[in-house]
């Protein structure tokens, strides 16, 4: 049920909410804009990562979250005050998660849409081996 709610909020933010929404290429890749790879660690071993990405897990396998450890993990690896990406792998998390860090947490958040499938298939960018 908590999940419900959330995603029900997630939605309704993304009515109201002021994101930037990109489709990845390699000049953002190649940009001090830092990219946070939100997807799970299975996703980052069968595709890997993109250049300097930083992966983060906010929806586990099961589709569980852990808002605080997310945010806590964000908030040591990346400079939340300036604007940074998020990527999962097609955008639809993406594109639940962006508008909420935006509208409740007043991020500048560019959402990658289309995610890793279409870094990989369409702009065909290379990646990198996540090792952990």
């Amino acid at each position: 049920m908590k999940k419900i709610i959330f995603m029900l909020s997630l939605l309704s933010l993304s009515l109201f909410a002021d994101v930037k929404n990109a489709y990845i290429t390699q000049k953002i890749v190649d940009s001090k804009l830092p990219i946070v790879d939100v997807r799970t660690p299975p996703e980052w071993r069968e595709t890997g990562l993109l250049k300097g990405a930083i992966p983060i897990m906010f929806f586990n396998q099961q589709g569980k979250y852990n808002i605080n450890a997310f945010l806590k993990e964000l908030n040591e690896k990346v400079d939340t005050t300036k604007p940074f990406a998020i990527i999962c792998h097609t955008g639809s998390r993406t594109s639940m998660i962006a508008p909420w860090m935006s509208q409740e947490l007043g991020y500048k958040v560019v959402n990658l849409k289309g995610g890793m499938e279409y870094a990989t298939k369409g702009v065909k960018l290379k990646t990198y081996p996540y090792t952990k």
